[in-house]
């Protein structure tokens, strides 16, 4: 009965969210984001404000947050957003890889950030192909006031193509700790201005194609003794598995390697094909060993 409730639950959030560019998944993970904030206290507290217009300078901003807290990975890893995640990219991609996860302080004065669509950081064609899910977390309640996600509905998918002014009004998302706002790659969107008195605090986990170059250094962010700590899944998801064909080995083989208690000196170079170029080499091999013979 589990899976097929989990099923259903993913059908209708994916449904929602590639029919709008966006969704807001209520009541989703409280305990562990209210854990995680309390945590990342210091680093709040430590990080000096962003330099830039696009970041803000009333706003401060950090990654690594696998390694800065236990509970940052039942944000990562939950189950109803992978699936979710998963129905949206799978056809896109072999793997699916982390992003970047991120935590976002506004501060009183800051101000609304530039309108852009995430995946403008890859030159990719826009319009046919989602490269990318974000996951918006809260960890105080998100309001117009205090700087909510900013989105323009219907903005996403081939809208992105359109370099005019957005059709639609934007439209605040106003939610509280615990709950999640998904939005695609393609939406438009930006950080509202903190009008308020108090700073509205959060977290950004993102997904995207596994043969895309992520927006956080996996690699730097978890070398490999930091990784040999996580799950085989986390570690998978921050880049210690192989995109077929081949893509991010190390040495030939899958860096999954590198998590393993003896790494060979000289491991060997294996293929990793998808099943259809698997086919197409093996086609050829035997041809040729047919000439040869």
């Amino acid at each position: 009965m589990t899976v097929h409730y989990h099923h259903a639950q993913t059908e209708r959030w994916t449904e929602r969210l590639l029919a709008q560019g966006y969704c807001v998944i209520p009541d989703l993970l409280t305990p562990s984001v209210q854990a995680l904030d309390a945590d990342l206290a210091e680093d709040f507290a430590s990080t000096p404000f962003c330099e830039g217009g696009f970041y803000g300078s009333r706003t401060k901003r950090f990654g690594r947050l696998l390694s800065r807290s236990p509970h940052a990975e039942a944000l990562v890893l939950n189950p109803l957003i992978m699936a979710l995640v998963a129905r949206v990219l799978g056809p896109w991609c072999d793997t699916v890889q982390l992003n970047l996860t991120q935590a976002i302080a506004l501060h009183p004065g800051a101000l609304p950030q530039l309108p852009h669509r995430d995946q403008d950081m890859w030159r990719g064609a826009p319009g046919e192909v989602e490269y990318l899910v974000n996951v918006m977390w809260p960890f105080t309640p998100y309001t117009a006031d205090n700087g909510a996600t900013l989105v323009w509905p219907d903005s996403h998918g081939a809208r992105a193509l359109d370099l005019g002014e957005p059709v639609e009004e934007t439209l605040p998302i106003e939610m509280a700790p615990g709950s999640a706002l998904v939005f695609l790659g393609s939406t438009l969107h930006g950080a509202g201005g903190n009008r308020t008195g108090a700073v509205r605090r959060g977290c950004i986990v993102s997904y995207c194609l596994g043969w895309l170059k992520p927006y956080e250094n996996q690699w730097l962010a978890y070398p490999p003794e930091v990784a040999r700590q996580f799950s085989p899944e986390l570690a998978a998801l921050v880049g210690y598995q192989q995109h077929r064909p081949n893509l991010g080995n190390y040495e030939g083989q899958c860096p999954s390697i590198l998590l393993g208690g003896d790494v060979p000196n000289h491991p060997g170079a294996i293929d990793a094909l998808r099943p259809d170029q698997a086919a197409l080499v093996a086609d050829y091999v035997a041809g040729q060993q047919l000439q040869v013979a």
